[in-house]
């Protein structure tokens, strides 16, 4: 179940903004705290800046076309953000509780998971008007975007991964998998797809060619996050019971490591030779150095940070 929300999360529409004279560089790291509905702004291993997020905390961010989207739950809402300024643009309404999201690389076009209504929408991110659904298995949790233009999403309460034609809508295969599916995460080839079951503590791989369960391997305890490394060897995996990120070797699919990060880390992501993890409960984001398997740092956010988001800077006006 999504975390409830207390009506002390809700905020007036204050705007803090990124720090003036920062503008946004190629992959800059964005951490998305659902209590202290802040965005939090991170370059090279130190935080830059925030905004205040309007109304209902969000849960998810992701990026697309230099803009960060973020989803509310409870708020039935998703929100849009320059990022580049921190300048909240706009507020999408949703019927239902937008939940995963995953943008399309120019940032027009923003596909939801609604939690509650079991399907996905696909959504002008101009206005939020609704293009096309398709019915998913239960409780949809995160969603993913390949390159190709299929959506996988983590189906949580069926135990399963739908793959849709985002094009049509429709949908391509249902691939069984661990128990409660929530975090899914791409190969840098697109090749391989791997899923964290929650409850079955283990990552299955899929292979997205042939859209089958290639393996299921041992993964931590509830493993809620996954990022894998650029050159594709190494898979991290936040353990949210454990306050730990499991590396595994991607080829032999064996734990190589385990590194002890804040209480509850959640999402997690990738870049510039570091690891960033979002540790709910400890308000943090800690830094791993990808030489080493090491936390470097750990850096303050707001209250409740779960997701976080990568986005580059397109040189164009966000709309």
């Amino acid at each position: 179940m999504i975390r409830p929300v207390l009506a002390a999360l809700i905020l007036a529409p204050a705007l803090a903004g990124w720090p003036a004279g920062l503008s946004a560089r190629a992959a800059t790291v964005y951490v998305a705290s659902q209590q202290g509905a802040q965005v939090t702004r991170v370059e090279a291993g130190a935080v830059a800046g925030l905004t205040t997020v309007a109304g209902a905390a969000p849960a998810t961010v992701a990026a697309g076309g230099g803009l960060l989207f973020l989803s509310h739950p409870d708020g039935h809402a998703v929100t849009v953000i320059d990022a580049a300024t921190g300048a909240v643009l706009r507020r999408l309404p949703y019927k239902g509780q937008a939940f995963g999201l995953a943008a399309s690389p120019d940032g027009k076009t923003l596909f939801v998971a609604d939690w509650s209504g079991n399907r996905v929408d696909r959504l002008s991110a101009a206005d939020g008007t609704v293009e096309a659904s398709a019915e998913t298995g239960r409780d949809p949790a995160h969603i993913v975007l390949d390159r190709a233009g299929r959506l996988f999403v983590a189906d949580r309460e069926s135990h399963r991964v739908s793959v849709f034609d985002t094009a049509r809508m429709t949908r391509l295969a249902t691939i069984p998998v661990g128990t409660a599916p929530f975090a899914l995460a791409l190969s840098p080839d697109e090749r391989r797809l791997y899923v964290g079951n929650v409850r079955s503590n283990d990552l299955t791989v899929i292979d997205t060619e042939a859209l089958e369960a290639l393996a299921t391997v041992p993964a931590g305890a509830m493993p809620y996050g996954i990022a894998v490394s650029p050159d594709g060897t190494r898979i991290f995996v936040t353990n949210q019971h454990a306050a730990t990120v499991t590396v595994l070797d991607a080829g032999r699919l064996v734990i190589a490591a385990t590194v002890g990060v804040g209480r509850y880390p959640e999402g997690i992501v990738i870049e510039g030779g570091r690891a960033y993890v979002a540790n709910w409960f400890s308000d943090s984001v800690s830094v791993l150095d990808l030489a080493t398997l090491k936390e470097v740092a750990q850096l303050p956010v707001a209250e409740g940070p779960r997701s976080l988001a990568i986005a580059a800077s397109t040189g164009e006006t966000p709309r």
